[in-house]
């Protein structure tokens, strides 16, 4: 299956360093909230990014590879953080896989960052946000009003770098022909409604546009936590350029410094006056073993949206 898509992130209007980090490169896309404050939330971040990017330029991603992936962040993260240095992470995305002889996305979530599906001009929450206020309102003890503003809104019951085991959610979603994925993190969802998201997925046709639209919104709103986003397409004939095919080593060591950028760094909005269908059928996949764009600087930079090119 091939896949265009587009990112952008952006600190904010209030917080002084970008904590959150992403990763836009088939098979795998996904988005990290870092918490700790700079030099740990920003780091813990970058540690998932780092371990997820070793999958990048397989043809598919098995549930195995994507849960090693969460067990080594999860690991990195415990080293590095000693001496009562304190750090975490969320992490929610999508890798392309394969099951039973067809093209699915598996998506994974821990912590409160999300991931959406857009399709048939409807938009689905896909992942469950990891926080007391879910809780709260799985047991139907407050509603959606009350969430917005309960006292305990940014408290999470699952994240990376907390000593516990990672505890990763699957879901395995059969592709479409048109799907179209948004993961973000809670600095977009807090600041952006789900009718302007899915106005934006529906009538913004270039992946890298909607991406960036979407963090300017948030920037518009007040933008009171760093803001990322991702927006994944299953590519049509039609929109596919032969010209974008890039061809990334199974590791890191020879990289260049402008394959890792346009791996991990997403682009950074510039500043903006601020007055200015039926159900998708879920199948879990079969169990795992139990158990980044690197932060911006200020400066804005501009990127091209991307297509993954079969080998």
């Amino acid at each position: 299956m091939r896949t265009s898509w587009g990112s952008a992130t952006d600190r904010g209007l209030v917080r002084e360093v970008n904590e959150d980090a992403l990763l836009a490169y088939p098979p795998v896309f996904l988005v990290a909230d870092g918490m700790g404050g700079h030099d740990a939330g920003d780091l813990a971040s970058r540690i998932a990014v780092e371990e997820f990017a070793q999958l990048a330029g397989q043809a598919a991603a098995t549930a195995d590879d994507v849960h090693a992936c969460f067990d080594r962040t999860a690991a990195r993260i415990r080293t590095e953080f000693t001496g009562g240095r304190q750090g975490g992470t969320t992490v929610a995305g999508v890798a392309v896989t394969e099951h039973d002889g067809g093209s699915y996305w598996l998506v994974f979530n821990v912590g409160d960052s999300r991931v959406y599906l857009w399709s048939a001009d409807e938009l689905e929450q896909v992942s469950v946000d990891h926080s007391v206020v879910q809780e709260l309102l799985d047991l139907g003890e407050i509603d959606p009003a009350e969430a917005a503003t309960h006292p305990d809104r940014h408290v999470l019951t699952r994240a990376l770098g907390t000593g516990d085991p990672p505890e990763p959610e699957y879901w395995l979603l059969p592709a479409g022909l048109h799907d179209r994925l948004l993961i973000c993190t809670d600095g977009l969802t807090r600041e952006v409604g789900d009718e302007d998201l899915a106005r934006v997925l529906a009538e913004t046709g270039d992946p890298q546009d909607a991406a960036a639209l979407l963090v300017r919104l948030a920037l518009e709103h007040g933008a009171r936590d760093n803001v990322s986003a991702v927006v994944v397409d299953v590519a049509t004939a039609s929109g596919a350029h032969d010209d974008v095919h890039i061809t990334v080593p199974r590791t890191g060591a020879d990289l260049g410094t402008h394959v890792w950028d346009e791996m991990l760094n997403g682009v950074t909005v510039p500043r903006r006056s601020r007055t200015a269908t039926q159900p998708i059928p879920r199948v879990r996949p079969e169990a795992p073993t139990p158990g980044a764009a690197t932060p911006n600087e200020a400066t804005p930079n501009e990127a091209t949206p991307n297509e993954e090119m079969p080998s």
